[in-house]
């Protein structure tokens, strides 16, 4: 049985409060499920959770959230608990961001996307999703495939931003990754290979790790930022970017790392120039897209692994 959650902030004005604590600790449940947060920490910039507003934005993967005409949407399952977050604006019809954890107990295979065509769905169970207006979200067939890039390119194919193979725990979970608000269009060129390679990148670091905590999307905020627009005037960013932060039994940092992937949306193969060569710190990532990445981390440590050489990076991931 699923279980979704929605928080309306719409119409309401969202505070985000600036607090200080005196002493810093970070919660988890202690069994490897994640649901890291911070409480009573050194954090001038953590999300501040007003009446209405989901939990989980005190999560260790939420980035700032940048409220005004934007929700965060939670999607959940009664038996893992949150699949998967994501921040949608309404005025731009398009998500900002989706974020997740990857930890030992839904780092597991209990569904292949393969599945889906011995069900009644025929294949992938591509939907709108219920807890957004329907107005607001691209047609599930139709609107990305008779869209081309720039007009003369290829055609644009429906891009997960949390990734349909990250969420193989449950046949429910994998479900709401198909949903039209997780999706942003990009070219096959980009979707099907370098983009494909980082995100298996990224499941292998969950492998090495106590919890990952992943945040991705495309670049919506600005004329910079953006390529084109489909056929009806849905955005299509002109960028893309993954933002990771890793928890271990490493002391360094307190036990944690961070990285990100930086890419522009070409309608070309990237593949040959490697993962690696997309690879940018956090301070970087965050003056490229406006987001505020783990923001819920105390001060000191978020300064730590944020700041941290792009060198020094690709040393402490394997890179």
């Amino acid at each position: 049985m699923r279980k979704i959650h929605f928080f309306i902030g719409l119409f309401a004005t969202t505070l985000f409060l600036v607090s200080c604590g005196s002493n810093e600790s970070i919660t988890d449940d202690g069994n490897g499920n994640g649901g890291g947060s911070t409480s009573d920490v050194t954090n001038v910039n953590k999300n501040t959770i007003s009446t209405g507003q989901p939990k989980e934005m005190a999560r260790l993967e939420f980035p700032k959230v940048k409220g005004g005409t934007s929700d965060v949407i939670v999607h959940s399952t009664s038996a893992y608990g949150m699949t998967y977050a994501l921040e949608w604006d309404h005025t731009l019809r398009s998500q900002r961001w989706s974020c997740f954890e990857i930890y030992k107990s839904n780092n597991v295979k209990n569904w292949s996307r393969s599945n889906w065509k011995q069900t009644s769905w025929r294949g992938d169970p591509f939907q709108k999703d219920r807890l957004v207006p329907l107005s607001e979200q691209p047609n599930v067939t139709g609107e990305f495939s008779g869209s081309y890039y720039k007009g003369i390119g290829s055609f644009y194919e429906r891009g997960h931003i949390c990734a349909s193979e990250d969420r193989v725990y449950s046949q429910d979970a994998n479900e709401q990754t198909f949903y039209m608000t997780n999706m942003q269009p990009q070219v096959g060129n980009l979707n099907e290979k370098i983009w494909s390679e980082m995100e298996a990148k990224v499941r292998d670091w969950a492998s090495s790790a106590d919890t990952l905590y992943v945040c991705k999307g495309g670049t919506i905020d600005g004329d910079d930022k953006i390529v084109d627009q489909t056929k009806s005037g849905f955005i299509v960013p002109r960028y893309f970017f993954m933002a990771v932060l890793a928890k271990n039994s490493d002391p360094t940092n307190g036990g944690y790392k961070a990285m990100g992937f930086w890419i522009e949306h070409l309608d070309v193969d990237q593949r040959s120039k490697g993962v690696t060569s997309f690879v940018v710190n956090i301070d970087d990532l965050e003056q490229k897209t406006g987001i505020d990445f783990f923001c819920n981390l105390p001060d000191d440590v978020e300064s730590k692994v944020e700041g941290l050489s792009v060198d020094k990076v690709k040393i402490a991931w394997g890179l």
